[in-house]
């Protein structure tokens, strides 16, 4: 999209609307990033942790009840007492049930919230970056973090219920064994902290092994992305065969990490299972003993048998929590990382005074770097042989690079982005174009009328796009604009930014791929529509350049002269010959009938390829 949107900031992270003002812990560890994700919603996770623990507690009560029922009422042939157990029995199995449900339910719940306000943090720091983010990280790794980061994180607040529970539970059962025999407590009591230590190094192991295979992992992604963006062009050059052998090669170094993770996974996953089993059979051949040898009753033994099984699950818990939790650490590093990210002028824009307000009259821009002033209310030509060099001073400009521009006198990097984009906007020559109906692609996040819409469309000449698509209007235009050629997708880009109706607009290259009739035209008209208003294009058109009024000639990235367009034909030899090819080709071509070639040095096909 064209690069005015609105930006939101804040000095430590991203506002997080959703959660009463609190900002998102931005530089800071994945720990506490996990932390700020419960604290968050700490009346749902409260209410987690007790149907957690109420649920594990309550599997602890089935073996003393059942014992009590074999002691008190089986065995010494008491049917009423028998009844009276088999009864607390089904009350306490019916309110386990319950307590289970309403676990499961709440900690969807906390998973599901964890998820969204990690979402809605990517995207606000998405949207904060801008047009910053590209420069900053790959769309690989945005990918990766949005697909599969926000899962493990969510995943990792289960912790939070039955974790909390398992504890408990752990506690209970030992205290319950007291009763019966301080040699099983022990057993118990000891068991579970061996069964740490056997798991801890482990997960150790498997923090780095997800760590190497993240990295990897959005590598490969973001090299995928590149891949299938130019694809075209690649086959143009013959070099999809080589980009597709490094991929091939990279994907190779991602299965074979891939494995390793698997391996240490394959080991925590089977412990988490055989463990808790040897940690029953320990528990179970001493209480056997002692029940054969008469220390314990019949339905002593099936108690320490009830509770050794119920604890199989708690401390199966325990394994699948801490490798979540590492699992989770390694998102939420990722996660935090993408968040610390700043955009360009940031570091200024956060210091005492970096809030001023932008002029409130029309006023010049300057860009020391390259010596360009921006008159108000004219259009203004930036000229150079490498369209970088002047691409460079429009993100000057704009706000999106660092440097030491000032509008009024004010440096930009100094008033708050908000207010900025409210009244300046860059218009990128390869701006994204989503997906919906034409009238939604062109309006942006206004809502113009028809009035609009249709002026603004007539400036860009783009009647025949309207006429051509069926429903005009509400055609429906693919995502980046797949549905259309390259000049039609540039020319709805100009009525976008046209319809933004900004105070300056500064647009790159806004003509370059359309042919020489269609240009003039749109120069004409643009010159029209924003009479009295700062306009800024750069361009090696003459046709463009000749409805300027002040032209910038840059050479190495300043200013080598500045004037009119005939009078800087005639007094600078390097600026005529970068410009007069176009002009030579205008009048050759009006006597031949051949398409005359503009700003645009080749013929542009349906792709957008030059």
């Amino acid at each position: 999209m064209a690069r005015g949107g609105r930006h939101g900031e804040g000095a430590d992270g991203v506002t997080d609307s959703g959660s009463g003002g609190r900002e998102v812990p931005g530089p800071r560890s994945a720990g506490r990033y996990l932390w700020w994700l419960v604290v968050s919603q700490r009346g749902r996770v409260a209410a987690g942790a007790t149907y957690g623990s109420l649920w594990m507690v309550g599997m602890m009560l089935p073996p003393y009840v059942l014992s009590r029922a074999i002691d008190d009422g089986l065995a010494p042939g008491r049917m009423p007492v028998l009844l009276g157990w088999t009864a607390v029995l089904l009350g306490v199995g019916v309110l386990n049930a319950w307590l289970a449900v309403m676990r499961h339910r709440t900690m969807t719940r906390i998973r599901m919230d964890a998820t969204f306000r990690t979402v809605r943090a990517l995207v606000a720091q998405t949207v904060r970056l801008g047009a910053a983010l590209p420069g900053k990280v790959t769309a690989g790794e945005v990918v990766t973090i949005g697909i599969g980061d926000v899962v493990v994180i969510s995943k990792t607040l289960t912790m939070t219920g039955p974790g909390v529970g398992g504890v408990l539970a752990y506690a209970v059962v030992a205290l319950l064994l007291l009763d019966v025999s301080p040699l099983l407590a022990g057993v118990v009591l000891l068991g579970v902290p061996v069964l740490a230590l056997l798991v801890g190094p482990l997960l150790g192991r498997l923090q780095g092994a997800q760590t190497r295979y993240r990295e990897r992992q959005s590598g490969l992604a973001a090299r995928l992305t590149d891949l299938v963006g130019g694809l075209r062009v690649l086959n143009g050059l013959g070099g999809k065969a080589v980009f597709a052998d490094r991929y091939r090669h990279a994907s190779q170094a991602l299965r074979g990490e891939g494995y390793r993770v698997g391996t240490v996974t394959s080991w925590v996953q089977a412990l988490g299972i055989g463990l808790p089993t040897l940690f029953l059979a320990a528990v179970t051949w001493p209480a056997a003993r002692m029940a054969a040898q008469g220390t314990l009753t019949v339905g002593e033994l099936v108690a320490v048998y009830g509770y050794a099984a119920a604890l199989v699950v708690p401390v199966s818990f325990f394994i699948e929590g801490g490798y979540d939790l590492t699992r989770g650490l390694v998102a939420a590093r990722r996660v935090v990382r993408f968040l610390a990210l700043e955009p360009a002028g940031a570091d200024r824009a956060g210091k005492a005074g970096a809030d001023r307000e932008a002029p409130v009259v029309a006023s010049v821009l300057h860009d020391p770097a390259s010596g360009v002033e921006v008159v108000p209310g004219q259009l203004t030509a930036l000229v150079a042989a490498r369209p970088a060099e002047s691409a460079a001073v429009v993100d000057r400009l704009g706000r999106f690079a660092d440097s030491a521009a000032t509008w009024g006198g004010v440096r930009l990097d100094e008033i708050a982005p908000a207010r900025l984009r409210d009244r300046l906007l860059v218009a990128d020559n390869e701006a994204d174009l989503f997906a919906g109906t034409l009238r939604e692609v062109v309006g942006g996040r206004r809502d113009p009328g028809e009035e609009a819409i249709d002026d603004a469309v007539r400036t860009a000449l783009a009647e025949d796009i309207v006429r051509g698509l069926p429903g005009g209007l509400d055609a429906p235009v693919e995502a980046q604009g797949r549905n259309l050629s390259g000049g039609q997708r540039q020319r709805l880009r100009l009525v976008r930014a046209l319809l933004a109706d900004p105070e300056v607009l500064l647009a790159v290259e806004p003509t370059s791929a359309v042919d020489a009739h269609t240009e003039a035209g749109i120069a004409a008209r643009l010159h029209a529509a924003r009479a009295g208003r700062t306009t800024v294009v750069t361009s090696t058109s003459p046709l463009l350049l000749d409805r300027a009024d002040r032209v910038y000639f840059l050479v190495d990235g300043t200013v080598a002269a500045v004037g009119g367009h005939r009078e800087l034909l005639d007094e600078q030899p390097g600026y005529r010959r970068l410009v007069s090819r176009g002009e030579d080709e205008d009048e050759r071509g009006a006597g031949t009938g051949r398409r005359p070639v503009g700003a645009a040095e080749a013929p542009v096909t349906e792709e957008g390829t030059r």
